[in-house]
């Protein structure tokens, strides 16, 4: 692993997995050059729900979030990459749909904040966190990306 190398999570969400958006949601990561190291297809149970959004317990919108995390399976991906969760976050776009730019995930797909398809860590110890709570180490996995100098040419 690179230095500056990190990882961050991503959970593709039911709105994005109803509308069929997987394949072009994880193509947008892979085109950018971030790395795939853990890949899975699970639905989310109420506890876990509740620790990941713990943040958000004592807002009047809580429940409604849980539900709808429950509507569909959730696709939850670890990337890796050279600074990947701010370069995740560009590719995800703003929060609220309708205010993100043109060419991300959210600027192209979304209108609102719940549903707003991609979930994506926003900080080093966010990703650290998430990802302990969604993979164990045995379901990440490190290579090199053949195309890695490529893609990261002045990074050192």
């Amino acid at each position: 692993m690179h230095e500056n190398e990190e990882q961050t999570l991503i959970i593709i969400k039911p709105d994005a997995i109803h509308r069929g958006l997987l394949g072009e949601i994880t193509h947008r990561f892979e085109r950018k050059g971030l790395k795939l190291i853990g890949m899975k297809m699970t639905t989310l149970d109420e506890n876990t729900l509740e620790e990941h959004y713990a943040h958000h317990a004592d807002k009047p919108f809580f429940e409604d979030l849980k539900r709808f995390m429950q509507e569909a399976p959730v696709v939850l991906m670890v990337l890796s990459g050279i600074d990947a969760i701010k370069a995740t976050r560009n590719v995800v776009g703003d929060t609220a749909g309708h205010k993100a730019e043109p060419g991300s995930i959210r600027g192209d797909f979304a209108m609102s904040v719940q549903s707003n398809l991609v979930h994506a860590s926003d900080s080093p110890e966010t990703a650290e966190t998430e990802i302990n709570l969604f993979f164990d180490d045995q379901e990440l996995y490190e290579y090199q990306r053949n195309d890695f100098s490529a893609v990261f040419f002045d990074a050192d």
